[in-house]
């Protein structure tokens, strides 16, 4: 499959790009090469293969819930710049 100036530019208007007409000749060359490619891909045989969407087994790693003691409300306000009724008091902000 080759691909013609004419779509190449159709192409280039839908993505709305702007190529500059010293460029068409080369981006035509090199796009022919990709579907080249492409096609040449095409002609493995696949039919044994299972899809994928990743080359390895991807899975989530998670660690099991512990339960601990939290740290105490005059330890989590100690650092805090200001305070008020035991909360941290910030700017109103409307």
């Amino acid at each position: 499959m080759t691909i013609s100036l004419k779509e190449l530019e159709h192409v280039a208007e839908l993505a709305r790009l702007s190529i500059p007409e010293n460029e068409l000749k080369a981006y035509t060359c090199q796009l022919d090469d990709i579907l080249k490619s492409i096609e040449k891909l095409k002609e493995l045989d696949t039919d044994n293969v299972e899809p994928t969407a990743h080359i390895l087994p991807v899975r989530n790693v998670m660690r099991g819930d512990i339960v601990r003691e939290g740290i105490g409300r005059e330890d989590a306000l100690g650092g805090a710049p200001d305070v008020e009724e035991g909360q941290f008091k910030v700017p109103k902000i409307v």
